[in-house]
């Protein structure tokens, strides 16, 4: 039997994400309630900091993510 690796959605990232960033519980924690390992979560919480000038881009409006291009830009 394939083992599947777990796919999870942009949402939950960037709510994850933004848990880990308030610092109101550690890395450990908030693990350990999401069921997601701490390595990923901080892996996310990167992302989330690197990404976030991105939002504030003038004349660049962000172009929406369809589901194909999400599920292939989680897999790299």
């Amino acid at each position: 039997m394939a083992n599947k690796r777990k796919q999870y959605s942009a949402q939950f990232k960037a709510k994850v994400a933004l848990a880990a960033i308030r610092g109101e519980k550690t890395v450990a924690e908030l693990a350990s309630q999401y069921e997601v390992h701490p390595t990923m979560i901080n892996t996310w919480k990167r992302q989330l900091v690197e990404g976030a000038s991105d939002v504030f881009e003038s004349g660049n409006a962000a172009a929406p993510i369809h589901n194909d291009q999400q599920a292939q830009i989680d897999e790299l």
